[in-house]
Parts: C-alpha cells; sequence; structure tokens
C-alpha cells in the first residue's frame, strides 16, 4: 500500500487522505501536516493532474478561489475565536513544492514576533516543517482544532447553500 501522502489528491478522492476536513466544490479542506501555526489548512484541488490554476476550465477557476474564501473564512472564524493573538489570515497559491493545485490558508498571530509577522510564511526557519516539534505534527492534540475547522465549514457551506 502507498503512502496517501505521495498522491494527496487521488487519495481525497478515494477517502484514504486522513488529512481531509471535508470535500468543497472544486476541491478538498484539508487541514496542514503541521501544526506550528495553529489553524493551517490547505485547499487541494479535486482535479487529478492538475498542477496550476490555469489548467483548469475558468468556471472551475472560480470555483476553486471560491472554496479558498470559503476555507479562509472558516480558519479565520476558528483562530480568532481560539486565540486573542490572532492577526490574520494569509491566502497563498504557489505550487512550488508539490506539483498538484493547492492553495495554502496561513492564520498569523501576533505570538510569531516582530521577525515574523510582517513576512511570509515561508521566511519562519524551515526546521519548523522539516523538523517539527512533537506538539506541533498534526496528531490527535489536534482534534478539537480539526472538529471546530469541518463544524465552521459546514456551517458556512450552508449558509453559501453549498
Amino acid at each position: 500500500m502507498t503512502d496517501w501522502r505521495q498522491d494527496r489528491v487521488g487519495a481525497a478522492l478515494r477517502g484514504d487522505n486522513p488529512t481531509v476536513l471535508r470535500r468543497l466544490g472544486a476541491g478538498f479542506a484539508v487541514v496542514g501536516d503541521v501544526q506550528f501555526l495553529p489553524g493551517y489548512c490547505v485547499l487541494v484541488t479535486d482535479t487529478p493532474g492538475v498542477d496550476r490554476l490555469t489548467d483548469l476550465p475558468r468556471p472551475r477557476r472560480v470555483d476553486f478561489l471560491a472554496d479558498l474564501e470559503l476555507l479562509g473564512e472558516a480558519v479565520e472564524t476558528v483562530c480568532a475565536r481560539r486565540d486573542p493573538a490572532f492577526r490574520r489570515i494569509n491566502l497563498e497559491i504557489q505550487g512550488n513544492h508539490d506539483a498538484f493545485l493547492h492553495a495554502h490558508v496561513w492564520p498569523r498571530y501576533d505570538w510569531e514576533g516582530r521577525d515574523h509577522t510582517w513576512r511570509p510564511v515561508a521566511l519562519h526557519p524551515i526546521e519548523r516543517w522539516r523538523d517539527p516539534a512533537p506538539d506541533t505534527v498534526l496528531g490527535p492534540q489536534h482534534d478539537d482544532l480539526r472538529a471546530e475547522l469541518t463544524a465552521e465549514l459546514d456551517r458556512l457551506c450552508v449558509a453559501a447553500g453549498r
């Protein structure tokens, strides 16, 4: 059996990706593998083989971006409720490392410190991804966060008529 991380899109479509919070209109809302910024999520395309936003037909692009906005609102709502030091969210579509369309939803916090709050998350020390602290690796300690994010996504989808 292959590791679901080797094909995140296929694993989500098969129901084998354990990070999936909810299926949306053009993708899957997933919680990030590493939670050094609690609430970090990713929108993953539901179209295998798509590498860039422009690989999708324009109506699907709009659907993907609408899903990103919805996931961003859910992360913002949950993180603001959980941590008074929450500042904002950053939305990013990069595709520099993983060759499938995905968008990052980064919550930002005052406690990141002055050296980080004004810069992109990518400028945080690389060790936070490659050798993360045990409490930031996604695991059972994040079950409440996952449940809150899923509930907020469900609420927003109902409100949006999706």
